[in-house]
C-alpha cells in the first residue's frame, strides 16, 4: 500500500540553459515532521525548493499538496497552497519595521491607519513569542542584528499561515544559542502539525532535529532515510559520493611576532547613535589567527568595518604595522595590506551581475599589473583570472559568467582568490564559511592556516563557535562592544566563554 505524504514532488527536472540543476527529483514530506534536505554547495537543495515555493518553474515534473496535484507558478500561489520558505538571503525592506514587513503586501495594508497597524503588531509579537521568535516588532529592520532578521522571517510564514515551512540553511547565520533556539521552535512547529523542510550541509543539525534526511548530490535524489537508521559518517558519504575525512588542521606552537594591528580604547557609534564598540581594545601579532567570538549585535560587524575603512570612529586609535590610521579610507586599508572577507559575499564583498574577471579586479584595477596608462590590460587581465580560478578550484561556467550563477562555496572561493592573490599582511574575516559544505568548509580553514603559515594575520571574526575554538591561536570575546575575555586555544572552554558572550564573568576575574 502506497504511503500518503502531505507533499510530493516527482520527477522534478530543472534546467537553466545546458545546465541540468535538478536530474529527475522526487521529494516527500510526511505531516508534523522535520524533513532535512542535505548536499553539498550546488548538489541542487535551493533550487528544488525554490520551485516549491514558487521563485522557479520546473522544466517538467509534479507537486501533489494532500493527494491533489497543483500548480504552482509564482510565490502567491505557494503562499496559497500554505508553502512559506525562508531564504538564506532574507528578503525584508530594510527602512521598514518588522511588523510592517510581515504585512507587507496584505491587501490595503498602509491604508487602514496606526490603529490597525497596532493591531496586527501585537498579533505579530503573539505568534513570535508563541515559538519562542521574539524580537522588537515595532524596530525597523536595519537595526536588528541577522539573527532576529531572521526570526521576522520566519514568523513571516507563520503570520501568513504556512502548513509546510522552508528553511534555507537556517543556522549559517546563527550563533550557538540562536541555533539551540531554533530547534526548539521546530519541536513546536511539529507538535502543531506543520512540516518543515530544512535544507542544509551540516551533519550535526540534522542528527539534532531531523526526523528523515534525504541526501541529494549534483541535482539528483541520492537517498531518504529515518534518521535513527544513518550517522554523521554514513551521511556524509553519501553526500560527498565517498568517504570524507575532514583535515584537521592543528595549531603549532610559535613565538610571537611584532604588533601588527593595535586597536586602543576605540569608540564606534552605527545608527541613530547607538554605540557600537565602547572603548576596544585589542591587539592582533604577525603570524596569529585571533578569533573574535560574540552573539549577533555586540560590534562585531562596526569592527570590521572600521578597520576596512568602511566606517569612522569617534574615539581611539589605531595602529596598523606601525602607522597610525587617522581617518576612515577603503582604498588606504587595500593599499596599506588589508584584506576583507565580509559577512555577506553578495551583498558588501561581489557583484552578482558582474562576470568572475570584473570582480577578481575589484581591488587591483589601479595596480601596474592590471592597467597602463588607465586602461585596463584586458588580455593579461584574462589569463590572471583563469589561472585564479584554476588555483582556487572555483567551479564556473566561465569567467564571463555573473558570479551569481556560481554556488555559495565557489563565491566563497572566488572572494577569497581575490583577496589572497593581493599577499595581505591582515585577512579580515567575517563569518567566512557561512553556508558552506563540509568540503568547502575545510578548503577555507586551509586558506586561513596557509596566511599564518606564511607569516601573515588573520583576525576571524564568527559566531561559529566550535570554528573559533578550532582555528584561533588566541581567542577574544566581545560583548556589548567591549573585548570582555581573552584565552589562548589551550585555555578555551566552550562553557567559560559561553557565560563572556553572555556578559557573565567568573567571580576569580570579577574580582581582579
Amino acid at each position: 500500500m502506497r504511503e500518503t505524504y502531505s507533499l510530493e514532488m516527482r520527477q522534478i527536472v530543472k534546467q537553466f540553459g545546458t545546465v541540468l540543476a535538478n536530474d529527475h527529483v522526487d521529494f516527500n514530506c510526511k505531516p508534523g515532521e522535520v524533513h532535512a534536505l542535505l548536499g553539498e554547495n550546488g548538489a541542487g537543495k535551493s533550487t528544488i525548493m525554490c520551485m516549491l515555493s514558487g521563485v522557479y518553474r520546473p522544466t517538467s515534473g509534479d507537486i501533489y499538496i494532500h493527494g491533489e496535484k497543483v500548480k504552482i507558478r509564482s510565490p502567491k500561489d505557494a503562499t496559497k497552497l500554505g508553502v512559506g520558505m525562508v531564504f538564506q538571503n532574507f528578503r525584508l525592506v530594510q527602512t521598514l519595521t518588522a511588523a510592517e514587513n510581515i504585512v507587507l503586501g496584505e491587501k490595503s495594508s498602509f491604508w487602514r491607519g496606526p490603529k490597525w497597524m497596532k493591531s496586527k503588531a501585537e498579533e505579530i509579537d503573539s505568534i513570535a513569542k508563541h515559538f519562542g521568535l521574539a524580537f522588537p516588532v515595532d524596530r525597523p529592520i536595519w537595526q536588528l542584528s541577522v539573527g532576529e532578521q531572521q526570526r521576522v522571517e520566519i514568523v513571516k510564514t507563520l503570520y501568513r499561515g504556512a502548513e509546510f515551512i522552508i528553511l534555507d540553511e537556517p543556522t549559517s547565520v546563527l550563533t550557538p544559542g540562536e541555533a539551540d533556539q531554533l530547534f526548539l521552535t521546530l519541536e513546536q512547529m511539529k507538535a502543531e502539525g506543520k512540516t518543515v523542510i530544512l535544507t542544509t550541509h551540516k551533519m550535526k543539525e540534522v542528527m539534532a532535529a531531523a526526523d528523515r534526511i534525504s541526501v541529494m548530490r549534483k541535482g539528483r535524489m541520492i537517498h531518504t532515510i529515518d534518521k535513527a537508521d544513518t550517522n554523521e559518517k554514513d551521511l556524509a558519504r553519501l553526500m560527498v559520493g565517498s568517504d570524507f575525512t575532514p583535515i584537521e588542521i592543528k595549531s603549532r606552537a610559535r613565538p610571537r611576532g611584532e604588533v601588527l594591528l593595535s586597536v586602543d580604547n576605540l569608540d564606534v557609534y552605527a545608527e541613530h547613535g547607538r554605540k557600537a564598540l565602547n572603548g576596544l581594545n585589542l591587539q592582533v601579532y604577525k603570524g596569529e589567527i585571533v578569533g573574535v567570538a560574540g552573539v549577533a549585535g555586540n560590534g562585531q560587524s562596526e569592527l570590521a568595518e572600521v578597520l576596512n575603512g568602511l566606517c569612522s570612529w569617534k574615539r581611539g586609535r589605531i595602529a596598523f604595522n606601525g602607522n597610525e590610521i587617522k581617518s576612515a579610507s577603503v582604498r588606504g586599508a587595500i593599499e596599506s595590506g588589508i584584506s576583507h572577507v565580509p559577512e555577506n559575499r553578495m551583498k558588501s564583498g561581489l557583484a552578482g551581475s558582474l562576470g568572475v574577471v570584473d570582480n577578481l579586479l575589484f581591488k587591483s584595477y589601479r595596480t601596474d599589473d592590471r592597467s597602463k596608462f588607465g586602461f585596463l590590460k584586458i588580455r593579461s587581465n584574462r589569463e590572471w583570472s583563469q589561472q585564479l580560478v584554476e588555483q582556487f578550484d572555483v567551479k564556473t561556467p566561465g569567467i564571463d559568467a555573473p558570479v551569481r550563477q556560481l554556488s555559495g562555496g565557489n563565491q566563497q572561493k572566488l572572494l577569497f582568490a581575490r583577496e589572497i592573490d593581493r599577499k595581505p599582511e591582515l585577512m579580515v574575516a567575517v563569518h567566512p564559511t557561512q553556508g558552506l559544505d563540509v568540503g568547502a568548509t575545510a578548503g577555507v580553514h586551509q586558506l586561513l592556516h596557509g596566511l599564518r603559515d606564511e607569516g601573515k594575520s588573520v583576525l576571524l571574526i564568527s559566531e561559529d563557535l566550535e570554528e573559533v575554538m578550532q582555528l584561533s591561536d588566541r581567542i577574544l570575546i566581545i560583548y556589548n562592544g567591549s573585548i570582555v575575555g581573552e584565552m589562548t586555544q589551550a585555555e578555551a572552554n566552550r562553557e567559560r566563554i559561553g557565560m563572556y558572550m553572555a556578559g557573565i564573568r567568573d567571580n576569580e576575574e570579577e574580582a581582579v
